[in-house]
């Protein structure tokens, strides 16, 4: 599964919006869109603020884990 396509669920299953989550990792509501929509690949100090703001894993963003904890 792409990471953006994880970065959606995740959002969802936590009621928040795109806007929500932009602000909460610093970023621009127009960059998350990108992510979320695969347009553009996060950087990995994006990704490492996108995992610690979801409390998963950066294995559970990239798919090798099935598991969305970090245990």
């Amino acid at each position: 599964m792409p990471v953006g396509q994880r970065l959606r669920e995740l959002r969802k299953s936590r009621k928040l919006t795109q806007a929500q989550v932009a602000a909460g990792i610093n970023c621009t509501h127009a960059a998350y869109n990108r992510y979320e929509n695969g347009e553009r690949q996060p950087p990995m100090e994006t990704l490492a603020m996108l995992a610690d703001f979801f409390g998963v894993s950066l294995d559970y963003l990239y798919g090798r884990t099935p598991l969305s904890d970090s245990a």
